[in-house]
């Protein structure tokens, strides 16, 4: 069967990564009405936020296998099936409804995490920082977007909280629709055609290469979802209204999906990728560090954390496919590397907010995540230098 266009694969690319963050981030104006109507305390509601982290965690070693399997196309198209039935699922009036839908999205989004980057090294693999740039750039628009509209959807049309994250349940179909051309070819995917050259190498985890990529990927991932939790208490500790500190925290989302028009043009300069490493990771250190010494130009250093966070998951991504030779190869790094990231990014919130209490200030939090930016430097430094897993 003839393939589909090198132009409707990529317009696919790019409606998946739409749907990677999206269901997530549209929840999160709406906790307290999911609260209020379902009778939900406050930890029973972040568990809505932990339980796709560790699902990310537990799905994402099994995405590899899952396109051995059936294939990388196929397993795409079965990661827009879960985030659709997830979807659906959350539309019931039913707290166990809501958990398990919100566990099938976090399974979906896994097995579309962790296979993106492969794809695009499959397809497009002398366009691996461009391609990877764009789709991550179209995730955090995607991303803020559901944030913002959510609230908005419930007042215009009076619908409610279930009703108004099911709407974007269309992204996911739309997504599915454009999609199926993928779903029919009958060449085999690159999963299978290198999985007997791969069969005999060792596993990713058994090289230093392999760790440091996930050491600069995983913390990088702690500190990104720590400052989301958090930022906003943190701010109005410092004296910030809760409006105020709402829209830095949109400033810091707005940030983190800018670092690609910087990065690629830069990428384009250089043989490796340790000056751009270097960059971003140094933006998010300072930006730690300055809201931790002076709170009051916390817009300026949300803006430097967003951008350096965001950058550094770019980076991350792209190295998925720089750092190994065939897309079976950077599929496995992929899992490695966001399993360890995704169980560190969900349990590191709570563990801070503990901490916090019993120390009755942010300071000793910040001084934690300014300590992990100086690991994802040095990880992301050796990262960042050209070569490959063998």
């Amino acid at each position: 069967m003839k393939k589909p266009s090198s132009s409707l694969l990529l317009w696919g690319i790019l409606l998946i990564a739409c749907n990677l963050r999206l269901p997530i981030t549209s929840i999160g104006p709406v906790m307290q009405n999911i609260g209020t109507d379902l009778h939900l305390g406050s930890s029973a509601l972040g568990l809505l936020t932990t339980l796709p982290l560790l699902a990310f965690a537990l799905i994402s070693p099994l995405a590899p296998l899952l396109a051995k399997k059936i294939g990388t196309d196929r397993s795409l198209g079965l990661s827009l099936l879960l985030i659709i039935i997830g979807f659906t699922g959350r539309l019931m009036p039913s707290v166990g409804m809501l958990y398990t839908g919100t566990a099938f999205i976090g399974a979906g989004i896994a097995i579309g995490n962790v296979l993106l980057p492969s794809l695009v090294k499959q397809r497009f693999p002398d366009k691996i920082a461009l391609i990877t740039s764009v789709y991550a750039f179209t995730m955090g628009v995607a991303a803020a977007a559901g944030s913002a509209l959510v609230i908005p959807l419930m007042h215009v049309w009076s619908w409610t909280w279930a009703q108004a994250l099911f709407a974007f349940v269309l992204v996911a179909i739309v997504t599915f629709i454009v999609w199926l051309p993928q779903l029919k070819t009958t060449a085999p995917s690159a999963h299978t055609a290198s999985s007997n050259a791969d069969s005999s190498s060792t596993p990713v985890w058994q090289h230093l290469l392999a760790w440091q990529v996930t050491a600069f990927l995983g913390v990088n991932s702690l500190i990104y979802y720590s400052i989301i939790t958090w930022l906003p208490s943190m701010l109005q500790a410092a004296g910030y209204s809760a409006s105020a500190a709402g829209s830095i925290h949109g400033l810091l989302q707005l940030f983190s999906a800018l670092p690609g028009f910087v990065i690629v043009p830069l990428m384009a300069r250089f043989q490796d990728q340790v000056l751009p490493t270097a960059l971003v990771c140094v933006c998010m250190l300072l930006g730690l560090v300055g809201l931790n010494l002076w709170p009051q130009g916390a817009s300026v250093w949300a803006a430097m954390i967003g951008f350096g966070s965001g950058g550094a998951i770019l980076l991350g991504l792209m190295f998925m496919g720089l750092r190994t030779h065939t897309p079976t190869r950077a599929a496995s790094l992929s899992g490695m590397a966001q399993c360890l990231g995704y169980l560190l990014a969900a349990l590191a919130p709570p563990l801070l907010g503990l901490l916090q209490q019993a120390q009755q200030h942010w300071h000793g939090v910040l001084w934690i995540l300014s300590a992990a930016a100086i690991i994802v430097l040095i990880n992301g430094l050796l990262s960042g230098r050209k070569r490959q897993l063998p």
